[in-house]
């Protein structure tokens, strides 16, 4: 129950990084009219959104926008009357028929001027130009079919057009729950949404899709939200809270984190696991291996304890002493029964545990054993880090509750399904990275740059995490802070060239952030190379 609280607590600190599924979006909009908005004038809201944002990014000339038969066409030709009366040179293509228009749509094509409406196209009239802008308001966020005949066709033209394209809530052909492209899409270059952003937002390919995406307030208030059981998150730092050391504190109070290496030709993983944990605030840290793996280690480390444990029989025991309060096992642990013994015994110690890479692949035969050492102690947190391979290694080709009706699939439903199975927190790792609790509960991060994408990031990924959790964090909420940490930390670094070795040293920068508001810019600029070389 704790990840649950922890979601709970998030959802009423930080409403902001809330997400909505296409079907909770219509819930808040049928809210917001309970409580006095009429849905046409969050229509025209919706509008001058969009208009604002079109103003912000882009000179006038000619726009064309095309416009669907449901309420994403109706705040299409709200822009298109607004644009016209600034001046745009707009005309309109309307794929539908007018006289089966209804509600709001029907509304606001009524309220066209008479030169927009001459100038409207038949979809066998498009013919673009290279400076021309085009809207897409075809379909919203709620697509759960292919695109067929004359849409198709229309679609394929737009992203043939090589012209700049703007799409409310979504681009036209992407599922907003799932950001799964339903076989094609169009390529927006910037996607202005309302309210809150979806899961499909965020999610590959509809983050790439989206482009630039911008979010605008259209008069729903924030106290809809208590009646929406969204669940559903950004990965944003008001969702959790890094452990601040008290001046009173000592090493023992910031917990000790243990990191099982690797045989003696294997040891760099876990020095990287190792070095992210102590960078993160971790009071000590230790590397358990054999002797021989040890003797590598100590050519390279300072700061980091070696503990020798030549078995599994030997780690259990190093864990009889509680104060060791948090595990890494799998950074090029080895596939087999070594690491699935030395995966048991961390998991009897009532440690908190971090299982990445070959802990994950050990029990590919056998998920089940790992999921029920898992849930033999249910009260400490226990986070697995897959990647796609190793996800699918461990929990098959899981679907999950696509058919539940809750309106999100994919990577989402995958992540949420395989920690309602394993009983741990689940980070599916990637440039879309989600992080699901037990709960049924989940953050979607968005803040990683493409240069993270390197041999052993994940490594200190996981050490970050253990790290986290040495300090007392819960398992939802260390797993969510880790990945935004680290990805932010290949931020820091700023470009390609970006090696996993170089991530730990940009970490305390970004706690220096995270604690000090507003003064990251100031210490990169002044310090930021020389901390690292100090």
């Amino acid at each position: 129950m704790k990840n649950l609280q922890g979601l709970q607590s998030a959802q009423s600190q930080s409403s902001r990084c809330s997400l909505l599924t296409p079907a909770q979006m219509a819930m808040a909009d049928r809210l917001a009219v309970e409580h006095g908005t009429s849905s046409l004038q969050l229509m025209e809201n919706a509008g001058k959104g969009v208009v604002e944002k079109i103003l912000l990014n882009f000179t006038k000339r000619k726009t064309l926008v095309c416009c669907g038969p449901g309420n994403n066409g109706g705040d299409g030709l709200v822009v298109a009357r607004l644009l016209h009366g600034l001046g745009w040179p707009v005309r309109v293509l309307l794929f539908a028929d007018p006289e089966r228009l209804k509600g709001d749509c029907a509304s606001n094509f009524s309220r066209l001027p008479a030169p927009l409406e001459s100038g409207m196209l038949e979809p066998g009239d498009f013919s673009p130009c290279a400076d021309m802008l085009i809207v897409d308001a075809l379909l919203g966020a709620g697509l759960d079919r292919k695109l067929e005949g004359g849409l198709l066709d229309l679609v394929m033209a737009i992203n043939r057009a090589r012209c700049p394209v703007v799409s409310i809530d979504v681009p036209t052909g992407l599922n907003g729950a799932s950001g799964m492209e339903l076989d094609v899409s169009i390529r927006a270059h910037m996607t202005v949404t309302f309210f809150r952003k979806k899961p499909g937002h965020l999610l590959l390919p509809g983050r790439d899709l989206c482009g630039r995406l911008e979010l605008v307030d259209i008069g729903i208030s924030e106290a809809v939200l208590e009646q929406i059981d969204t669940g559903f998150f950004e990965n944003c730092p008001s969702l959790w809270k890094i452990p601040s050391p008290a001046i009173k504190n000592n090493k023992f109070d910031r917990g000790h984190c243990v990191v099982v290496s690797g045989d003696e030709l294997h040891t760099g993983a876990s020095r990287l696991s190792a070095l992210g944990a102590l960078r993160i605030g971790a009071g000590l840290v230790s590397i358990a291996g054999t002797r021989a793996a040890l003797l590598i280690h100590a050519a390279h480390l300072t700061s980091i304890m070696l503990e020798e444990t030549a078995d599994a029989g030997a780690l259990k025991r190093l864990l009889q002493d509680e104060r060791k309060n948090s595990v890494v096992i799998g950074p090029a642990a080895g596939i087999g029964e070594n690491t699935r013994k030395n995966v048991l015994a961390a998991l009897q110690s009532g440690a908190a545990v971090v299982l990445d890479a070959d802990a994950l692949s050990s029990f590919a035969g056998e998920p089940q054993k790992l999921f029920s050492a898992i849930r033999a102690r249910p009260g400490r947190p226990v986070v697995l880090t897959p990647h796609e391979g190793e996800f699918k290694r461990l929990f098959g080709s899981m679907k999950g509750g696509e058919k539940t009706g809750q309106g999100h699939s994919g990577k989402l439903n995958r992540a949420l399904a395989a920690a309602r199975a394993s009983g741990a927190v689940i980070v599916l790792k990637g440039a879309d990275t989600v992080i699901a609790a037990p709960e049924a509960g989940a953050a979607i991060n968005a803040n990683a740059p493409a240069y993270l994408a390197t041999a052993g990031a994940g490594d200190v990924l996981a050490g970050a995490i253990g790290g986290l959790l040495a300090q007392g964090m819960d398992g939802f909420a260390a797993a969510a802070a880790g990945v935004h940490v680290h990805a932010e930390a290949a931020n820091m670094f700023g470009g390609p060239g970006l090696v996993a070795s170089d991530l730990p040293g940009f970490i305390p920068g970004v706690l220096h952030d995270l604690s000090n508001s507003g003064q990251l810019r100031q210490w990169q600029k002044t310090a930021g190379s020389e901390r690292l070389t100090s």
